[in-house]
């Protein structure tokens, strides 16, 4: 990982976590989440409507794929180091899951549309889990996903074909009655993890 991108990564995390998470820090005395949250974060101002366009080349909504718990993760497929590590983590969390019958969806959007095509995404995400979906689709659908789901991205200049991108890390938990109810940053450990999620998975049946 290059020194800049490090640097915009941390700065726009910065950024975001004081913005968004001054919005959605609170907890309701009636949250039946409260003992599974590692946060503060309570939901609502994270997600929304999108359109993308999935492995296959088909166009798909937030309705087609946020179906039961989902993971979602922005990042892109020629990242050096950050995408594939983090990608790992959450699919080691699921397949822990797996082996405790608690089923948790992961998702892979892109915010580099131009290189990630379908075919690009699905073969970088059948590295990492048999479930895992990967998203991409025009500039601005992938613009309008990512500002529904308040994470950072920027192109950085330099090689028109190599080029990097500076994003944010979070990956987020989606229910689909709920909505938004937590992130997770990278530094989790995968089993610490899946205990979380399953935690949510149950307080939500």
């Amino acid at each position: 990982m290059s020194k800049a991108l490090a640097i915009g990564a941390t700065v726009g995390i910065a950024a975001l976590v004081g913005v968004t998470f001054a919005v959605t820090s609170f907890l309701k005395p009636d949250d039946k989440f409260a003992q599974c949250r590692q946060s503060q974060a309570a939901g609502g101002a994270i997600g929304g409507p999108f359109t993308l366009v999935n492995e296959d080349g088909v166009e798909v909504t937030d309705q087609d794929v946020i179906t039961s718990p989902t993971l979602v993760y922005f990042g892109y497929t020629f990242c050096p180091d950050i995408c594939p590590m983090d990608n790992m983590r959450n699919a080691q969390a699921i397949y822990e899951l797996d082996d405790r019958g608690v089923e948790v969806q992961p998702v892979f959007i892109t915010i580099d549309p131009a290189r990630d095509t379908p075919e690009v995404m699905k073969e970088f995400t059948e590295n990492f889990h048999e479930r895992m979906l990967g998203l991409t689709g025009t500039e601005e659908q992938v613009a309008a996903a990512s500002q529904a789901y308040k994470t950072y991205y920027a192109k950085q200049d330099g090689d028109p074909e190599y080029y990097l991108v500076d994003h944010s890390t979070f990956t987020y938990l989606m229910l689909p009655e709920e909505g938004f109810v937590d992130f997770f940053r990278r530094e989790m450990e995968p089993e610490e993890m899946a205990d979380v999620l399953q935690c949510f998975v149950e307080a939500a049946t």
